[in-house]
């Protein structure tokens, strides 16, 4: 086992490099994982570019990463988890216990939970943008045969959008409108229609993201700017992902009367200047949904199965040492959707 293996780490704001780290001794019940691909997530753009994703403010440098999938090169000492040479995604969630309340059937809502590339809390809990990585049995997927690992790092994103999607209930014969069609807007997009939704709007202010919304089942889209367009969908469910008030207001607006807005994009904190009124005389539901528990078993088999197409969501590929220019390419929605890098 090396000693060190080659990372993306963030340091502050502006400043990522890709650097040599040290790869810790496995626990009994951990393995090292070969990552093949890594996905590039909107918080980790945030560090990139504020040092900070809301309160999560780096007070050390991290390994940025949670959406990656690779081959278990050692297997836990104590005989849990795969074995080597199974391919894997990984569920970046690790549960720690807490005496806060929260529903014991959605643990995601627990704020013992540490993921994965998270300045959360302090020491920081290291992403998994690198070469190698030591990772907890627990977090280990393995693949079914024939799922590409291009395709299973979009596990993790493809989970949070399958949750988004069940926050609002059954979609089957159902209009959809999704506002923001960035990765996870796309997915929630491929996710909706797999579930039998008889319409689907996407919305964004790029061209780009509404093309890749077509691809993944998108039965129409709408420029982000066409409020009097928005406001005429009259969906029966909202997915609200492009994480702004503004996005929030048209998602409001695009609903009909009685329906479910589901709220996956976050906003950033404070108040927020949003029509509430609106939602109250029309008894709107509005929704948070907040990563995912178990979902990515099930995004897993739909990926296997191919009843789950994601393929266009993917826009580039870049080698790990040129995770700069991968980052500067994912933070422009207008030329990309998600951007992975290879290690």
């Amino acid at each position: 086992m090396t000693s060190s293996t080659l990372a993306v780490v963030a340091h502050g704001a502006d400043d990522v490099r890709i650097e040599q780290v040290t790869l810790r001794p496995p626990g009994p019940d951990e393995a090292v994982v070969a990552v093949a691909y890594g996905g590039i997530c909107g918080s980790d753009l945030h560090y990139w570019r504020h040092g900070a994703v809301g309160e999560s403010v780096l007070r050390a440098p991290m390994v940025l990463g949670h959406e990656v999938a690779g081959t278990v090169v050692r297997a836990a000492a104590d005989g849990s988890g795969p074995a080597a040479g199974t391919r894997v995604t990984v569920h970046p969630a690790t549960r720690e216990h807490t005496d806060a309340r929260f529903p014991h059937d959605r643990p995601n809502l627990s704020p013992g939970v540490r993921y994965l590339g998270s300045a959360a809390r302090f020491p920081h809990t290291e992403g998994a943008f690198a070469r190698e990585v030591v990772l907890p049995t627990a977090m280990l997927r393995a693949l079914p045969d024939g799922l590409d690992l291009r395709v299973a790092a979009l596990a993790e994103p493809a989970a949070v959008a399958w949750h988004a999607v069940a926050q609002a209930g059954d979609p089957r014969g159902r209009r959809v409108l999704v506002v923001g069609s960035g990765p996870i807007g796309a997915l929630a997009v491929a996710v909706a229609r797999r579930a039998g939704a008889a319409e689907i709007v996407a919305v964004d202010l790029h061209a780009k993201p509404r093309e890749i919304a077509t691809a993944v089942g998108a039965t129409r889209t709408l420029d982000a700017g066409d409020a009097e367009a928005i406001a005429a969908v009259d969906a029966d469910v909202v997915i609200e992902s492009s994480g702004n008030h503004r996005g929030l207001a048209s998602a409001i607006a695009g609903a009909t009367r009685g329906g479910t807005v589901v709220m996956v994009g976050l906003l950033p904190n404070g108040d927020q200047p949003v029509p509430i009124a609106h939602a109250i005389t029309r008894e709107l539901r509005l929704v948070g949904s907040f990563r995912f528990n178990d979902e990515i078993d099930e995004v897993i088999t739909a990926l296997a199965d191919g009843t789950l197409a994601v393929g266009p969501v993917v826009t580039h590929t870049f080698p790990a040492a040129q995770a700069l220019e991968a980052l500067a390419v994912a933070g422009d929605p207008s030329v990309s959707g998600k951007v992975l890098l290879s290690f």
